[in-house]
């Protein structure tokens, strides 16, 4: 008997494309809705005629892209709407110097400028004053680089989801990992309490045009912010 092993059977890549687009198909036909039940890789071998591992890699890259959730012992279930894939290509394109820190801030700016202009025109009052309170935390913990980091992120996420468009809140959110990255480098440009303090200034300008309900206001402030983190950003070396 011979000793040497079996190669593995890598799955056909045209072949587990094809059953990515029956499931995805499948979704839209059905009509299913976040935390609906798909059929099982049994059922989907069977309606494809394909092998098992066919099904299984297809599920497999659509958990990856986070469009299906899966867990051992249940089926796979339609995921609801999630930045990691979004974030991780955004982050890969900047490690692998195909996008500059710069290009994203200037698509975070010319995005988030109409987001704030729509948070300013349909924002709640609880919103509002989510968005606020954010700006007002920033203050308090200005000592602490890491905690007005995460109350800067907190604040432009809220502004997003106050804009009342999902597709706003889905892609704000997204450059977080990449905010994450670089924002401790531009404040540390800002090397006086003085100069940090004016950074959150403009953060609570913003919040208090949003809470006026002045969306060219907002916008204003919201485009001399990035263009001030930018700047910010070149003075690091790193945009």
């Amino acid at each position: 008997m011979s000793d040497r092993s079996i190669p593995s059977v890598e799955p056909n890549p045209g072949l587990v494309h094809t059953a990515i687009q029956a499931i995805t198909q499948h979704i839209r036909s059905e009509g299913l809705q976040p935390g609906d039940l798909l059929p099982s890789e049994a059922a989907m071998t069977r309606q494809l005629n394909v092998s098992r591992t066919i099904v299984r890699e297809a599920f497999r890259s659509l958990s990856a892209m986070r469009l299906i959730d899966m867990s051992a012992g249940r089926r796979a279930s339609v995921a609801k709407l999630d930045t990691g894939a979004m974030s991780m290509v955004i982050e890969h394109g900047i490690t692998t110097q195909q996008i500059s820190v710069q290009q994203v801030y200037d698509v975070r700016r010319t995005i988030e400028i109409r987001t704030v202009a729509l948070a300013a025109m349909r924002r709640s009052d609880q919103e509002a004053e989510a968005i606020a309170s954010s700006a007002r935390s920033m203050r308090e913990s200005y000592k602490s680089a890491d905690l007005v980091m995460q109350h800067d992120i907190a604040f432009h996420e809220q502004i997003a989801a106050a804009s009342h468009n999902p597709v706003f809140a889905l892609i704000v959110t997204a450059f977080s990992g990449v905010t994450r990255r670089t924002w401790v480098i531009g404040w540390k440009t800002r090397s006086s309490d003085e100069e940090q303090l004016r950074m959150i200034k403009g953060h609570e300008d913003i919040a208090a045009a949003i809470l006026k309900g002045d969306p060219r206001l907002a916008a204003e402030h919201m485009a001399e912010h990035f263009d001030k983190s930018v700047k910010a950003l070149i003075d690091a070396g790193i945009a």
